[in-house]
């Protein structure tokens, strides 16, 4: 249909932590006269650089990139907040001729938005949100988890157990209105996708593969001063809550602490950021219309633009 085509035009490359999303996404800016949004739930708060692998200045090579360093560690950020920044900036790029480029690893942000998600406004009743964080402080995360379970076992399935953020506004959303995340989320879409899009994931044919690589990359993070970046972090914990749920910081919390040897912390960073890369995967395997690529071929880059043309071309 004639309709379909008059939607702007969006290119994301997605997948999971380490398989160079950032290199491949400049690669394509500089190719296509794109400009690239990230699609990263960290790397938005300025400080937080060497933790979140955030794109250094050389590594950018002089492509435009949105949504970096655009809040304090402090601030809270949704995903309806990117929705509305994305959609932002995707029309100003678009206005000026550019293409615009999700990159990054946070699924839900990147399937909000081109899935056009649309997040109602539903303020919490004052005090719940506070009386949930005294729940967690007398019940134990353990129980509230198990409660979202009971009663919205969708978004419990979604949500890692440790993530206490996540799981207290799971558990305020069904509160205050008695309604299930995803039933809120199935009511949210609209009948018609807003953009048109390709979306190109990157994952390693051998998991071993991914595995190193995010071993190798941690080891890469300390010798840049990762330790020092954690530490920020342990120190304001109370005020950054975010920051303080985050993999690459909180596994170094018992270190600075004095509960724990670094060698073991090191290790524990290395299990979370494999778990979560399999969350990831699992995640973007489930949208629909991704289309996949070996992230270790050596023609990777024309690969993916060959076929990012070829979808430009169909519009």
């Amino acid at each position: 249909m004639a309709e379909s085509n008059e939607k702007p035009a969006v290119l994301a490359v997605a997948g999971p932590t380490a398989t160079g999303k950032t290199a491949l996404g400049v690669e394509l800016a500089l190719r296509l006269g794109g400009e690239i949004i990230s699609a990263d739930s960290m790397q938005i708060y300025r400080g937080l650089d060497i933790g979140t692998a955030k794109v250094t200045p050389a590594e950018m090579r002089g492509v435009p990139h949105h949504g970096l360093d655009i809040l304090p560690p402090e601030a809270a950020f949704s995903v309806a907040d990117f929705t509305a920044m994305a959609g932002r900036l995707t029309e100003e790029i678009a206005s000026r001729g550019r293409l615009p480029i999700l990159v990054g690893g946070t699924g839900l942000y990147i399937q909000s938005f081109l899935y056009g998600v649309r997040f109602a406004e539903e303020k919490a009743p004052d005090g719940l949100r506070r009386q949930l964080a005294d729940e967690l402080a007398a019940r134990g995360p353990a129980a509230l988890y198990a409660e979202l379970q009971a009663a919205d076992p969708e978004a419990a399935a979604a949500i890692h157990p440790n993530n206490h953020l996540r799981v207290l506004r799971a558990l305020e959303h069904y509160r205050a209105t008695g309604r299930r995340l995803s039933e809120q989320k199935a009511a949210s879409l609209p009948p018609e996708r807003p953009y048109r899009a390709l979306v190109l994931g990157l994952d390693f044919p051998a998991r071993e593969q991914l595995y190193r690589r995010i071993d190798a990359r941690v080891d890469r993070m300390l010798e840049q001063g990762l330790l020092e970046e954690a530490r920020m972090v342990y120190d304001r914990r109370a005020s950054c809550r975010t920051a303080a749920q985050a993999i690459g910081y909180k596994e170094f919390f018992p270190y600075f602490a004095g509960e724990d040897s670094l060698a073991h912390c090191t290790e524990q960073l290395k299990q979370a950021s494999r778990r979560y890369a399999k969350r990831q995967l699992t995640w973007f395997r489930h949208m629909d219309g991704v289309v996949w690529l070996d992230a270790g071929a050596p023609d990777l880059a024309a690969q993916a633009l060959r076929l990012a043309e070829a979808f430009l071309q169909k519009g």
